[in-house]
């Protein structure tokens, strides 16, 4: 039961795990009930440590289903034994995601290998990795969603930096295997992107929709600079147009690594982040 006073969830808003990591997934669960929450992004780490059939029980028990499980991916290394070590992994992740019971895992897939400055074969290696988990996840009712990340992670996190590499990459496989995340943190700077989610919806190959706003200036590391938001220089209700207008009609789903909100009381977060989003909603 949603608690007194607390800001109602709008119903598409789907909270990612990592955004108040500080709070246990019970915890997590409890506050999500307590403002109306219908929707969860999942991490592979907390669910694995707390059990990942356990997890399921737990979110489905308290009405709550998942819309993401994040990540799979990380599939550039050269070394053949690396690389297989890397797919073997992603398989366990779309296991995981279809015990949790949602049908899209999150590819952050994979920077440049050490020594190497070959970002071209860095995404060949990637479709190759691709092309023997598509079928994989197929099976068991899970889609591939392809993120790509801004510019500054393409050294070591991940080189498809642009909507349109992405989808280069998952137009080779059937739409109901393989599509892509759109996530504004990553894209907004693309004048191309908003054609490339026309691209994307035409095709049906929207699986997911991310939040989160660019402030500056970002942090030593870049990679917890995530803005709360409303804070900062996207314009966030014009990219929720912009995937509605393609069709994509799914949770949107607020994903923030930031030291700041996690200094600070999860619950507290999460009842600022759903009337930030609140907000969102009704301006868009």
């Amino acid at each position: 039961m949603t608690a007194p006073g607390a800001p109602v969830a709008h119903p598409l808003f789907s909270l990612n795990q990592m955004t108040v990591k500080q709070l246990g997934l019970p915890e997590l669960v409890d506050a999500c009930v307590e403002s109306g929450v219908r929707h969860v992004g999942t991490w592979r780490e907390p669910v694995q440590a707390y059990g990942v059939e356990k997890a399921a029980r737990l979110l489905r028990d308290a009405g709550l289903s998942v819309s993401t499980h994040c990540r799979g991916g990380f599939l550039t290394a050269i070394d053949a034994a690396e690389r297989r070590a890397a797919v073997d992994d992603n398989k366990r992740a779309v296991d995981e995601a279809a015990v949790l019971g949602t049908d899209v895992l999150v590819l952050v897939s994979g920077g440049l290998p050490a020594g190497s400055y070959d970002l071209v074969a860095a995404r060949e290696r990637i479709a190759d990795g691709i092309a023997e988990l598509a079928p994989y996840a197929g099976e068991r009712g899970v889609r591939l969603a392809i993120e790509p990340l801004h510019p500054m992670f393409a050294s070591d996190r991940c080189v498809v930096s642009t909507l349109g590499q992405a989808l280069d990459l998952a137009e080779r496989f059937p739409a109901e295997q393989v599509g892509v995340c759109v996530d504004t943190y990553h894209v907004w700077w693309d004048d191309a992107a908003p054609a490339q989610i026309a691209r994307a919806g035409a095709a049906g190959r929207i699986a997911s929709f991310q939040l989160a706003d660019w402030v500056t200036p970002l942090p030593a590391g870049v990679l917890n600079g995530r803005g709360q938001l409303g804070d900062g220089a996207v314009d966030l209700g014009l990219w929720w147009r912009y995937v509605e207008e393609a069709g994509y009609s799914g949770p949107v789903e607020v994903e923030l690594f930031n030291d700041g909100l996690w200094e600070r009381e999860g619950r507290s977060v999460l009842r600022e982040t759903v009337s930030r989003f609140g907000a969102v909603a009704e301006g868009r």
